[in-house]
């Protein structure tokens, strides 16, 4: 009778100790999900292939007229997985403009 309870525990450990294998061996095949367009007031990055089939200037524009800014290019990572990133400034390079003053 002991030897029979011993090996149904035994049975129910290795049933368990499987199932959370199987559960760790499929969490790393887990992949969030990213959007193409992302940023916030300081700037932004645009995926790559979102950039060559859409106008990345214009996109660019739009995020950083949103809080009152223009958008700056920064740089190009132009492969698979690769973005295009851009800062929003307050007043264009070059202008004579002061900055505009903003209370939050």
């Amino acid at each position: 009778m002991l030897k029979g309870g011993i090996a149904k525990a035994r049975f129910g450990t290795m049933a368990g100790l499987m199932a959370a294998m199987a559960v760790l061996a499929v969490a790393p095949a887990h992949a969030d999900w990213v959007p193409p367009i992302k940023g916030n007031d300081t700037g932004g990055i645009i995926a790559y292939p979102v950039a060559q089939t859409a106008d990345a200037r214009q996109i660019a524009a739009d995020h950083c007229a949103s809080y009152g800014k223009v958008a700056k290019f920064l740089a190009v990572d132009a492969r698979y997985g690769g973005y295009v990133s851009f800062a929003c400034r307050w007043v264009p390079y070059g202008s004579a403009q002061r900055p505009l003053r903003t209370l939050y």
